[in-house]
């Protein structure tokens, strides 16, 4: 699978756009494909989502506080 990520963000840097990865600590091979780079620990598999998803809502947090959304209000 890890080998599909990679070539699927390759696709997308063929395609001139911009990668923000959250990677483990330690993966230098996504670390010179992607233009932006989230570090979280290595942590096993099962424990991942849930360590990956705080850097995820932090960035979902930040980008709609750039675009000016209301941050405390549902959207529907």
């Amino acid at each position: 699978m890890y080998e599909k990520v990679v070539s699927n963000m390759m696709e997308v840097k063929a395609r001139k756009g911009i990668i923000v990865a959250i990677i483990t600590e330690g993966d230098e091979n996504i670390k010179k494909i992607a233009d932006y780079c989230v570090e979280i620990p290595k942590t096993p598999d099962v424990l991942m989502p849930f360590v990956a998803s705080i850097p995820l809502q932090l960035l979902a947090y930040h980008v709609a506080n750039f675009r000016g959304c209301d941050i405390d209000k549902l959207a529907i």
